[in-house]
């Protein structure tokens, strides 16, 4: 009965009941060969630096955000700290994507075009709809700058490669 259970048969007993029911386990394979990765070219690191810049700016958005939470009574709480959630998840974003974007990785270039339109939209109601120009002008500057570097031949050609 003990055969049974498996309990008195010992660690070598169960592992050969294992590799009977689902196979002995594969051997390790070959590591794959260091891919070389060329440099990327000069327009995708700036654009990685402009990128670079826009998180650090919703950083400090957000630095003042806490501080305007904490001065003044907020009218709801948990809306204005949802607010800063949201804008550090945005830097963090857009943090990682200039990584990416500087070591020209195919994943970064679509989530960057994406967050930049929307910046572009964030940058324009805040300009015109909110009249905060010296505000919104200088988004939709980094927004315009970031975009046109992305567009840029040898920007595109960096992707194309790949």
């Amino acid at each position: 009965m003990a055969g049974e259970t498996g309990a008195a048969d010992g660690p070598g007993r169960r592992s050969r009941r294992g590799e009977r029911l689902f196979g002995a386990p594969a051997d390790p394979g070959t590591p794959r060969p260091e891919r070389e990765r060329p440099a990327a070219p000069p327009a995708l690191r700036r654009a990685a630096l402009v990128v670079a810049v826009e998180a650090l700016g919703l950083v400090g958005v957000a630095v003042v955000l806490v501080y305007l939470i904490l001065t003044s009574t907020p009218t709801s709480t948990s809306a204005a700290v949802g607010e800063v959630v949201f804008v550090l998840l945005a830097a963090t974003a857009l943090g990682v994507t200039a990584a990416g974007l500087w070591r020209a990785a195919g994943w970064a270039r679509a989530p960057v075009i994406v967050l930049q339109l929307l910046l572009g939209l964030v940058g324009y109601t805040i300009a015109f709809e909110a009249e905060r120009p010296l505000i919104g002008l200088p988004v939709l500057a980094l927004v315009a700058v970031e975009l046109y570097l992305l567009a840029t031949p040898e920007a595109r050609l960096a992707y194309f490669d790949r």
